[in-house]
């Protein structure tokens, strides 16, 4: 036990550290809504220009930390004006992975100028040893580094809850335009956000020598950055008692298990562990703030023209097989495998919008698998690769479960410390990796050695790379592609048009970890002796997220764009001398080159500010002309519309009793009960207030009930899932549109109207087909004049074509009952008549029933059969249209006031 406690106290030193850290995340969270991954390289400025100013150039230590952390702070303003600003319309995604290129940026510019290598420094604080009970020792930093901790979490507590600055960031956290509605301005809470988080950041690595007894590196500040998340997420990103605790807490539980514990790196996966607990088991991500405005990365068409896929791809082979010299092979294999990481990005980040960074931890297990079942079993090459893939697919599978209870950025968060977690548990340990010496390297009888045959090696990484890219154009093209992207676009309506969510995300992890893993084994084995601890560090997946996205993430050719750039890649042949193998390019550190990395991170900070959609998409925008002039160029023709053929949907009915939905102490809904049978227009009628909306929420499974039962054709469907309504039948529009942007009209209507079968996953691999719309759908794109948008962006329509673009989609799946949200709000008279006839039309022609809710009463009461009419939650009126119009307690709900007895006749406008 008191060894047990001698270890926790020690780790109090790294504890303060990371509450630092953590603080400065905190801080920067607090006033402008990014999680900042560049942290480390914040921390890393601050050690390094302490270690000038003090080592070198002989300041004393007050000056040089105090010059550092002041210097850092204006870093930190600059980041934000000069990167975050630029990018406030920016998905998300777009501003983390520009976070991820200002710590490029700062980390390749300190190892250029001090190396990688170990620089002895003096410690800035007192490392006298203090006796704390009997056998228990620990070094006088731990303790200062506490209290330094304590004495910044208890000012930035009092700034927060006693000064006005810290209750407009406050503020600004739970509502950014509110606080501008008060007369802050968001700009400067965030400059003073980003100053405060940069300086502590600075404050973090100019201490942190005291804990290595005087010796920095750039290599444990890339571990830091872990804990200082974990510790951020233990204080939720808002509160700096419980980040500190927090990080103390991880501190002492980190050392701790080393002396459990002797095995190398699990230590380091402390701060991992506490990140899984806190994001996945509490179930809640991180609130994200955006703008009406953002917008993700525009996505390609994944359309192949085989014509131009023969010239380019053979012109290739041809090339490597016959006429290029030796010095293109190792360059060649370089490239070839960062584009197949590249791959699995566009397909995870690019289709699916989940952002991963741990894309080279994949890589690297499906090579583990592989060069041990190789070397240490005596596996053929052949099935060696399939069985690399395969486990790098399995543990793809185990990665993708914390998308089940987390997204986006948070998922970032989760996969950022497990390509760390991987790297120091298993790629750094020498009792895994040492030896791995691939002996006979042959596939179907061809010696593809790399050493000896570089050549073979290089044409068959060429071809891997020519199918995958096929396989994930086929993706796109198919029903898979479509899923992929609703969710991406938004889980709430892919789930309301019957997309199982979490298994699409499942399907995404695993195909891309396959993919990367891919990658990873031709790379791996493309070496002697695979390097695991070089080739696969997780500084690799930042720089094919980074060089991917500069390419275009959602386009294929961005992968192809971004791996010539590579790391020992094609671009080193400009220099006239590229390496002669891959091992040579590896150790090729010199001249230019060396400068790659960081040109890369400057690359993808002008890239993302001057368009987030990439070079790809830039190229594709601005050739769109020429090209379809271009026989084999041209855009494919449109699919013509088929004819309409009279059918009825399936008759199911729609019963709701004793609804009840309370929010805390508000009741939205109270003892709310209905019926919509088929071929029945209900209308749903009531001020605003009255509870409509949150109605439909409750009937398509958005809202977990506080009371009452929703029965679908006599079966009690209350704990159904959204995605398993709209499967049964049951289908809803919404009041915000909620369009896949990204999709044009003619792809959110087969969105909707796709099979839900899970064999397409693996169908659309080799063969996405062609989808034909359903003839309900061809009958809601004729009346509502849709056939020539068909081909159009939904991002691109105007907000009345938006909307008669989300009626269509409600209808597509030919549902048995369709709940209608306000479809005519910004709808001109013509087209709210034409709306109207498509409701009668799809109740009469087709046997649907519909939930009609509208604020146009008369649109309601000339096409509804019967009309329900809600006041703060309770049914207050029940009946035919005629009934309703005139009832009193319909006028004084709309008017407030007793109904008056020219009304009791019957004008529309009784209730208008």
């Amino acid at each position: 036990m008191t060894e047990l406690l001698r270890y926790a106290l020690l780790g109090l030193g790294t504890g303060g550290i990371y509450a630092l850290l953590g603080l400065g995340l905190v801080v920067i969270y607090r006033g402008s809504g990014v999680i900042n991954f560049a942290h480390a390289g914040f921390a890393l400025v601050g050690a390094y220009l302490t270690y000038e100013l003090q080592t070198v150039h002989g300041l004393g230590l007050g000056l040089s930390l105090g010059t550092a952390v002041l210097a850092t702070a204006l870093l930190g303003v600059l980041t934000h004006h000069l990167v975050l600003r630029p990018l406030r319309s920016a998905s998300p995604l777009a501003r983390v992975i520009a976070t991820l290129g200002i710590l490029t940026i700062l980390t390749e510019a300190i190892q250029l100028k001090y190396g990688a290598q170990q620089l002895r420094t003096e410690s800035p604080l007192p490392n006298e040893a203090v006796t704390v009970t009997g056998d228990v020792v620990v070094g006088q930093y731990a303790f200062w580094l506490v209290g330094i901790a304590a004495v910044v979490t208890l000012a930035l507590t009092l700034a927060g809850t006693r000064t006005k600055v810290g209750y407009a960031i406050s503020a600004a956290a739970e509502n950014s335009r509110g606080a501008a509605a008060l007369g802050w301005a968001p700009d400067l809470l965030a400059s003073i956000t980003w100053a405060i988080g940069g300086g502590l950041a600075a404050l973090a690595g100019g201490l942190f020598p005291s804990t290595t007894f005087g010796f920095i590196s750039p290599v444990p500040f890339g571990v830091l950055i872990i804990g200082a998340l974990a510790t951020a997420l233990l204080g939720g990103f808002r509160s700096y008692p419980l980040a500190l605790l927090g990080g103390l807490a991880l501190g002492a539980a980190q050392s701790a298990t080393r002396h459990w514990t002797d095995q190398t790196g699990v230590s380091d996966a402390v701060p991992f562990l506490a990140i899984i607990v806190v994001l996945v088991l509490r179930g809640r991500g991180l609130p994200l703030r955006g703008t009406i405005t953002d917008r993700l990365p525009r996505v390609g068409t994944g359309r192949v023209r085989p014509g131009l896929v023969v010239v380019l791809a053979g012109g290739a082979l041809l090339w490597i097989g016959l006429g290029a010299s030796v010095d293109w092979y190792a360059p060649t294999i370089i490239s070839t495998t960062f584009a197949l990481v590249g791959l699995s990005v566009v397909l995870l980040t690019g289709y699916a919008g989940q952002l991963s960074i741990a894309q080279f931890a994949l890589a690297g297990i499906g090579a583990f698998a592989a060069g041990r079942l190789a070397v240490f079993h005596g596996w053929p090459f052949e099935l060696a690769l399939v069985a690399g893939v395969v486990v790098a697919m399995l543990v793809g599978l185990l990665f993708g479960l914390p998308a089940l209870r987390t997204r986006g950025v948070n998922l970032a968060v989760v996969t950022f410390g497990l390509g760390f977690a991987v790297h120091q548990i298993v790629f750094s340990n020498s009792d895994y990796t040492a030896n791995v010496t691939p002996r006979e390297v042959r596939l179907l009888g061809i010696d593809i050695e790399p050493i000896d045959h570089a050549r073979n090696y290089a044409l068959v990484c060429l071809v891997a790379l020519v199918l995958v890219s096929l396989l994930v154009a086929n993706v796109r093209r198919g029903r898979s592609g479509r899923r992929l992207l609703a969710v991406r676009t938004n889980e709430r309506a892919a789930a309301a048009i019957g997309v199982n969510v979490f298994e699409a995300k499942l399907y995404a992890f695993t195909l891309s970890a396959g993919i990367a893993g891919l990658g990873g084994v031709l790379l791996g084995f493309s070496y002697a002796t695979i390097l695991y601890p070089q080739l696969f560090q997780p500084g690799a997946s930042i720089t094919v997220l980074v060089s991917t996205v500069i390419g275009s993430t959602g386009y294929l050719a961005g992968p192809f764009i971004g791996a010539i750039s590579a790391p020992g890649g094609l671009i080193t042949l400009l220099g006239g001398n590229g390496p002669a193998t891959a091992s040579a390019a590896l150790q090729d550190g010199t001249t230019w080159q060396s400068f790659l990395p960081l040109a890369s991170g400057l690359v993808l900070i002008l890239t993302l500010i001057a368009s987030q959609h990439g070079v790809a998409e830039s190229i594709d925008a601005s050739t769109r002309g020429l090209r379809s002039r271009i026989p084999g160029l041209r855009p494919a023709k449109a699919a013509p519309l088929p004819a309409t053929e009279r059918s009825t949907v399936a008759p199911r009915s729609l019963e709701v009793r004793g609804l009840t939905q309370r929010f805390g102490v508000f009741t939205a809904l109270d003892d709310v009960s209905l019926t919509v049978a088929p071929g029945q227009v209900v209308g749903l009628l009531g001020p605003n207030g009255a509870g409509k909306t949150t109605l439909i929420d409750c009937v398509s499974g958005n809202n977990r009930l506080s009371g009452g039962t929703i029965s679908w054709d006599g079966r009690d469907v209350t704990r159904w899932a959204p995605y398993r309504r709209a499967r049964a039948g049951l289908s809803r529009s919404f009041q915000s549109l909620e369009l896949f942007d990204d999709l044009t009209v003619r792809e959110n209507l087969l969105a909707a109207a796709d099979r839900r079968d899970r064999l397409a996953y693996l169908t659309d691999l080799v063969h996405p087909g062609r989808s034909r719309m359903p003839a309900t759908v061809v009958a809601a794109v004729e009346e509502l004049g849709l056939a020539p948008l068909l081909d159009t962006r939904a991002e691109d329509l105007s907000y009345g074509q938006r909307r008669l673009v989300a009626i269509a989609r409600a209808v597509a799946s030919s549902p048995s009952v369709l709940l209608l949200d306000e479809p005519a709000a910004g709808l001109d008279e013509t087209e709210s008549a034409e709306l109207g006839r498509l409701v009668r039309r799809l109740a009469d022609e087709w046997g649907m029933g519909i939930l009609l809710i509208e604020h146009d009463v008369a649109l309601v009461l000339e096409n509804a059969d019967r009309v329900v009419v809600l006041d703060f939650g309770r049914v207050i009126a029940e009946g035919a249209p005629a009934e309703v119009r005139t009832d009193p307690a319909v006028r004084r709900a709309y008017l407030g006031e007793e109904a008056a007895p020219e009304a009791e006749a019957g004008s529309p406008v009784s209730v208008g």
